[in-house]
């Protein structure tokens, strides 16, 4: 009876798993790509009107000490 190479079946199992990852990263991009470009774009664009208009945010107001 012939030993089988147990390395190279757990290298083979590494690569396939390996591979299905690939597939559903390449996949979730597709997916949700565009969706996530779109809010990039949105937050953007509300950051640069705020800086635009002078809009203030909580963390640049100066705290009234006793004043």
């Amino acid at each position: 009876m012939r030993k089988f190479n147990q390395r190279g079946q757990g290298m083979t199992e590494y690569i396939l798993i390996i591979a299905l990852i690939a597939i559903f990263v390449v996949g979730g991009i597709k997916f949700f790509g565009s969706k996530t470009k779109q809010g990039f774009t949105d937050a953007g664009k509300a950051v640069g009107t705020s800086v635009d208009q002078g809009i203030k945010g909580a963390d640049n107001q100066s705290p009234d000490y006793g004043k």
